[in-house]
């Protein structure tokens, strides 16, 4: 088992699900956002999940969920039967919080744009969010918030004191994956298009290479 924590994201079929697990991820992840390359549709998240379940009960599983209601947010993750719910949207506290009120298992992720050294003072604007993810700013006039293949500086996270834990993503691949991680000294990584042979296709070999560089 690798000593970072892995997230593969944007899973979309049985097979890429079942190497994903191999590998050794920790967490692999599914996007409910219809503008996304990734998207899942309603009626397919809970097989997913199950097949994550049935094969290893230890991987955990995160439906991915940009700006939605709590109640979407709520009766997606039960129905789904996901671990945890991850927003990568203009979300606030209150609607974490109102989802955790409804919800009390799991945990609730939220996505943070960062470009510079200020961007992470967002963190402070969520004290209910249970773990981060920090990923790099969507290009301009973007019609989804991330899955865009481009990273940011990461000696900006170096000496950064987060009082809670986070994933780094945005554009890991396998050839910069073990360099991202010494220099932001990052103990998890998120991976969706790094490991993609085509847009929202996950390729096999890239996932294995992926998690064996950690």
């Amino acid at each position: 088992m690798s000593e970072t924590d892995i997230k593969i994201c944007g899973l979309k079929e049985r097979g890429s699900v079942r190497e994903a697990i191999k590998a050794g991820a920790r967490w692999l992840g599914f996007v409910h956002f219809e503008k996304s390359p990734r998207h899942v549709l309603r009626s397919e998240g809970a097989e997913l999940v199950a097949s994550v379940k049935s094969i290893n009960p230890d991987v955990e599983t995160v439906i991915l969920l940009v700006n939605p209601t709590v109640d979407e947010a709520v009766s997606l993750a039960d129905e789904w039967g996901v671990d945890h719910i991850q927003l990568h949207g203009s979300e606030d506290n209150q609607l974490i919080s109102d989802i955790r009120a409804r919800r009390k298992s799991g945990e609730i992720w939220k996505a943070l744009p960062v470009s510079a050294p200020v961007d992470l003072e967002a963190v402070a604007a969520f004290p209910a969010a249970d773990r981060f993810l920090f990923d790099a700013k969507p290009p301009k006039d973007a019609d989804r918030p991330g899955g865009w293949g481009h990273s940011f500086d990461w000696t900006i996270l170096k000496d950064f004191s987060c009082d809670r834990p986070w994933l780094l993503a945005g554009g890991l691949n396998p050839d910069n994956v073990a360099e991202a991680v010494e220099i932001s000294g990052a103990k998890a990584v998120d991976v969706s298009s790094g490991v993609e042979s085509e847009k929202g296709v996950k390729d096999v070999v890239l996932i294995k290479a992926f998690c064996g560089k950690l």
